[in-house]
């Protein structure tokens, strides 16, 4: 019986042994997409106590606390103290047996502070008291965490409004690690309450400097902060959206549209899809200007509990997987932008496991031999950056890709305790390639071309894919 989270966790054979400890281990940390705060990296932020390093903010958390029966006051409420949530978390955690948060939880534990101790009720005092007493030490704030877990550099999801005041207060501290913005435009093709567009467009205005009345000046101004940036350092753009887009429009349409919503009033359906389908691609043109990579995170139905969503908000864990038969248009999207020589570095990530197979032939459309892996099919993403998750994308990848060409892992996390998903992320990929070789699927002859392609995955793919 292999004991609980050893040296050797996940990995089943002496080949996927060699390959974790020799390779993927020593390798830095490349977030290049997540939810950070930047101004908590800024200020280098000192965290007051385990409960808002760790739950403050987790929805996946809260989901489990919910469905164990515990009461919202102790997830989002502000009326119970920091023991109390953290206690309510510590009777949860042995009911998450085989959901991934029982695995993060213990080796967030482990690797941030050493505690090899499972979380229970018997132990959450002891756990939480040494915790919140490590806590105060200058190596458990923000940095110090990065730190910690040998992170290189990081990207955050930003509006193109933000001033990234808190980007250019890192970068002028002289802090090792890289904080770099990432675009994400989400709001500028929001159209469907004309209120919420007007509001963003006149700050779009405002921040930019350009005087918007019609559509060319919305563009004019986007750009103009697409330009900020890039000045700014940042490499590479991100799409969260439900579905591709791909109607079929004239410019003229796309301008009375804009008018028509900018006015006050309510689009119909077609004319919504019509106006993000002009956006994606103006969008993607920006991109390929700057040299950037492009990310598109699809297939999320947010928001479903109308009722919480009026009392707390998004991302406070009410959203689910969607059903959505995007294929044709994916390929309609990419195939115009390669047609006009536009299509830039871009990374696909789907949230329905069933589209793995979509997205990983939908790849070899594209390619064009001008840079190795140019279009990507993300990593497990949310529901999915799991161990049954990530093998599922790495094996369609597999079959029907180059592995080897995969830029890895990301956190897509808020917290600065999810580090240990790249560790988990490395542990599972060199567990299938371990089995495969144990298996003889591959030849052990050839460990030192697939440790390399180990570092290559951990590391060095997204190091020259992101230009880092």
């Amino acid at each position: 019986m292999k004991p609980f989270l050893d040296k050797d966790f996940l990995l089943q054979t002496d080949a996927a042994k060699t390959l974790y400890h020799e390779h993927a281990a020593k390798m830095p940390i490349i977030d290049y997409h997540c939810h950070l705060i930047p101004q908590m990296v800024a200020e280098d932020h000192r965290f007051s106590s385990i409960t808002e390093l760790w739950l403050g903010g987790d929805h996946y958390k809260w989901r489990a606390m919910r469905t164990n029966g515990v009461d919202e006051r102790y997830c989002t409420g502000k009326d119970t103290t920091d023991w109390e949530k953290f206690q309510k978390w510590a009777e949860t955690v042995p009911y998450t047996m085989r959901n991934p948060l029982y695995h993060w939880t213990h080796l967030e534990l482990k690797t941030a502070f050493g505690i090899e101790k499972l979380l229970s009720p018997k132990t959450a005092r002891e756990i939480f008291d040494e915790c919140n007493e490590k806590l105060k030490s200058p190596e458990y704030s923000a940095r110090g965490l990065m730190r910690r877990y040998h992170v290189e550099c990081v990207c955050t999801t930003d509006d193109p409004v933000d001033d990234l005041r808190y980007h250019k207060q890192t970068a002028e501290s002289g802090f090792e690690i890289r904080m770099l913005p990432a675009w994400r435009p989400d709001k500028a093709m929001a159209v469907e309450v004309p209120a919420n567009f007007r509001a963003y467009i006149d700050k779009l205005s405002e921040v930019s400097g350009v005087k918007i009345s019609h559509f060319q000046d919305m563009i004019d101004a986007l750009q103009k902060r697409h330009d900020f940036f890039a000045q700014m350092g940042s490499r590479l753009a991100d799409h969260g959206i439900e579905e591709f887009y791909a109607e079929d429009y004239t410019d003229a349409e796309i301008n009375a549209i804009f008018d028509k919503v900018y006015g006050g009033k309510v689009l119909t359906q077609e004319e919504i899809r019509k106006f993000k389908s002009a956006m994606l691609v103006i969008f993607a043109e920006m991109d390929y200007e700057a040299g950037w990579a492009q990310q598109f995170h699809y297939g999320a139905i947010r928001d479903n509990n109308s009722k919480m969503f009026k009392l707390l908000g998004p991302d406070t864990g009410f959203d689910s997987i969607g059903e959505f038969n995007t294929a044709k248009a994916m390929s309609k999207f990419l195939d115009r932008l390669n047609a006009e020589g536009k299509l830039t570095r871009t990374i696909l990530y789907n949230l329905n496991p069933s589209a793995n197979e979509v997205i990983a032939t939908m790849l070899g459309n594209f390619q064009d031999g001008s840079y190795p892996g140019k279009i990507q099919f993300g990593s497990g993403w949310w529901f999915l950056d799991q161990k049954d998750g990530m093998e599922k994308q790495m094996n369609a990848l597999s079959l029907l890709g180059l592995l080897s060409r995969f830029v890895g892992m990301l956190t897509d996390s808020r917290s600065f305790l999810s580090y240990p998903r790249h560790e988990y992320f490395r542990r599972t990929l060199c567990n299938l390639l371990g089995n495969d070789i144990e298996n003889g699927l591959l030849p052990a002859s050839e460990m030192d071309f697939i440790g390399q392609m180990v570092e290559n995955i951990s590391y060095y793919n997204a190091k020259n894919y992101f230009n880092f």
